[in-house]
């Protein structure tokens, strides 16, 4: 078998190719695991201002080596920096702001997200799995735009993207985006749109590896 012609997105390009759709002034949350990447890849001279569900708005980047302040961290237990006019406060209050509409986009990790937007990413149903919902349901359906950050791909080679979750669903109809390793999709009621792709991998070739038609791309044939 002839190896691939195409390139992976590293976990650090595909955080800067999420950091670059986020508008000028946006309320994010970015959820535990690889979304906590994106405060790296911000845009120069594009505000945004980061949540941490655990009470904190206006997060900075990650802090230097040697620089950690244990008493600072985000909901992943990771140390972080606070901008200028950063805020933390009472967890309850967090919550008031993710389940109020008030933040713009949430960045959410994913066991498995549908064609059509439902999202599971809080337990695999596995009898020995732990379940970690967190605030996920609450950033899942709270948050004006729900975005996923994920590896296109199990470590078996199937599709997270798949046609109905056969996992325990954190919300139904709510991602809009999910941004992979190999490509950008939109998710919509009638199934998965293009966004962008990583140079020379075909969308035949795409289609295969999710197991699901995926409408072309602006500008690509057929559109």
């Amino acid at each position: 078998m002839s190896a691939p012609r195409y390139e992976r997105r590293s976990k650090q390009v595909l955080a800067a190719r999420v950091a670059r759709d986020l508008h000028d002034g946006a309320y994010v949350n970015l959820g535990i695991g690889m979304p906590t990447l994106v405060a790296n890849h911000l845009p120069t001279g594009v505000e945004i201002i980061l949540h941490s569900e655990n009470g904190i708005l206006g997060m900075g980047p990650a802090p230097a080596a040697g620089a950690e302040d244990y008493d600072l961290i985000n909901a992943g237990k990771q140390p972080v920096t606070l901008l200028p006019g950063g805020a933390f406060f009472h967890h309850a209050d967090s919550f008031a702001m993710m389940r109020g509409g008030h933040l713009d986009v949430c960045v959410l990790g994913a066991f498995q997200v549908s064609a059509t937007g439902d999202l599971a990413n809080w337990h695999t149903g596995e009898k020995d799995a732990i379940p970690a919902v967190g605030g996920a349901m609450d950033l899942a359906i709270g948050a004006k735009q729900t975005w996923v950050m994920m590896d296109l791909l199990t470590k078996g080679g199937e599709s997270k993207l798949v046609e109905r979750c056969t996992y325990p669903l954190t919300g139904m109809a709510c991602v809009r985006r999910v941004y992979t390793d190999l490509a950008t999709f939109e998710c919509t009621p009638h199934g998965l749109r293009l966004v962008d792709a990583v140079e020379g991998l075909a969308h035949a070739e795409l289609e295969a590896l999710v197991r699901l038609p995926i409408a072309p791309a602006v500008g690509e044939p057929g559109r």
